[in-house]
């Protein structure tokens, strides 16, 4: 009998180690045409994927796009050529950790990090002084808010005269220090959609949870992680009636998988707890701020959950207008419905 399992265990033994190295799955010919259609700019030695399309003639309006955990830019291909035809440039990118980004480990990621990464390419871009547009998803709501709460500071240490000014500016040191700022912002509108920017209405599917709170547990379930188990829990956040195709299941897996991705995401993770950590911070200056805001909002959603999110946002975000999609649109609306989300935010736009 103990030869028995002597024999199976030599056999699952490197049969496991080839699990566990398993290569990433080649692009498909539409991500292979979403990365050679960008370009990569260095951040801090690192290489952050991005792509910048021009349109409109007319127009000088320039849209700014961030995306969700745990995909990538991509996210916003169904939506981007209607998007050329509104706006001057178009611009996207890779969060550090995400898509064609690189991936780097260890690495303590955070949403400040992830700003200054926006920054960095705003600077890069040749745009610190022209207004931008910003439409956030999921993950890049956070990064949103960050971005919002840094470009309202600079507004207030410009209209402060000098002695408020040193009394202001020596009271946020830590504040500075913790941005590590790469750049200016200057946002001329944010629209939000289907973000946990609400810890209190946030419910992080059960993976999650692991990830960013076992140590023991994170780095054998990163390796673990195969197709199946990330095709079921991206499918349960969306729709019954709107799931991704099966090459569009793929190409987020490859998008993840894309420089050993998967094994990053226990430390991505860790903006849920900045989250909480930062929540003043955040939720204040989103309550606070003149800037036009909008929500785009997919009621379906598990993560962000109707109606205790949508009331929680309107009741604290009064300044902010908001559009409720269809019954059926869970927490990816620029992919569930690229149609009823560009409505919402063209007319979000033509209103101000």
């Amino acid at each position: 009998m103990r030869e028995w399992w002597v024999h199976v265990g030599l056999i699952c033994i490197p049969l496991v180690a080839v699990y566990l190295h398993i290569p990433p799955p080649q692009l498909s010919p539409a991500l292979q045409k979403w990365h050679s259609s960008g370009e990569v700019f260095h951040f801090r030695g690192r290489e952050i994927f991005y792509r910048d399309s021009y349109g409109a003639l007319g127009s000088s309006d320039v849209v700014i796009l961030l995306h969700g955990f745990p995909t990538s830019s991509f996210d916003w291909n169904k939506i981007w050529e209607p998007l050329t035809q509104h706006f001057h440039r178009v611009i996207a990118l890779d969060f550090l950790g995400f898509g064609f980004s690189d991936k780097p480990r260890p690495h303590r990621y955070s949403i400040f990090e992830q700003a200054s990464v926006v920054e960095a390419l705003v600077a890069h871009l040749g745009l610190s002084n022209q207004r931008v547009n910003l439409v956030s998803h999921d993950y890049g709501d956070t990064v949103a808010l960050e971005l919002l709460f840094r470009y309202v500071h600079d507004e207030l240490l410009t209209a402060l005269p000098s002695l408020l000014l040193f009394i202001f500016d020596s009271s946020c040191t830590q504040t500075r220090t913790d941005q590590n700022r790469t750049g200016h912002l200057i946002i001329n509108s944010l629209c939000l959609s289907n973000g946990g920017i609400f810890p209190e209405t946030h419910y992080p599917r059960l993976l999650q949870k692991l990830l960013k709170d076992s140590s023991f547990l994170a780095p054998v379930l990163t390796r673990l992680t195969n197709y199946m188990i990330f095709q079921k829990g991206i499918g349960d956040v969306f729709g019954p009636y709107t799931q991704p195709t099966d090459a569009e299941f793929w190409d987020m897996w490859t998008g993840l998988r894309y420089n050993d991705g998967n094994l990053v995401m226990d430390s991505i993770l860790q903006y849920i707890n900045q989250r909480l950590k930062h929540r003043e911070r955040w939720v204040g200056v989103l309550t606070s701020t003149f800037v036009p805001l909008h929500m785009i909002y997919g009621p379906l959603d598990p993560v962000n959950p109707h109606p205790q999110f949508i009331r929680l946002y309107q009741q604290l975000v009064q300044r902010s207008t908001v559009t409720i999609l269809d019954e059926h649109i869970s927490h990816y609306p620029q992919l569930e419905d690229p149609t009823g989300f560009l409505n919402a935010y063209f007319n979000f736009i033509h209103s101000f």
